[in-house]
């Protein structure tokens, strides 16, 4: 685990934001409309929506949390869903009460 590389992924708001959405998706999204669950996350466009930021943007932000292993993508046809890495965040907790 490279907690530096996780760190400068939190130091952005709203890539913060996202993960703590993510926690829960069903309270923080509208419901699927192609699936009717949340296992695999949410659809980029949800989350693009609840930004209100551009599409790049957001992509960009997904994929440097993917990079760092806080998200896991799962694609359905054309879309991609996120869904929180929590053994990878717990394991960052966990690194940060032990080492600081």
């Amino acid at each position: 685990m490279n907690i530096v590389e996780i760190s400068k992924v939190l130091s952005n708001k709203t890539r913060v934001n996202i993960l703590k959405w993510l926690k829960n998706p069903a309270e923080n999204f509208p419901p699927h409309q192609d699936i009717d669950h949340f296992d695999d996350g949410v659809c980029v466009g949800y989350i693009q929506d609840k930004t209100g930021l551009s599409q790049s943007t957001i992509s960009t932000y997904l994929n440097s949390m993917q990079n760092a292993k806080l998200v896991i993508p799962t694609r359905h046809g054309k879309w991609t869903y996120y869904r929180r890495n929590e053994e990878v965040i717990q394991g960052y907790v966990k690194v940060l009460e032990n080492e600081l």
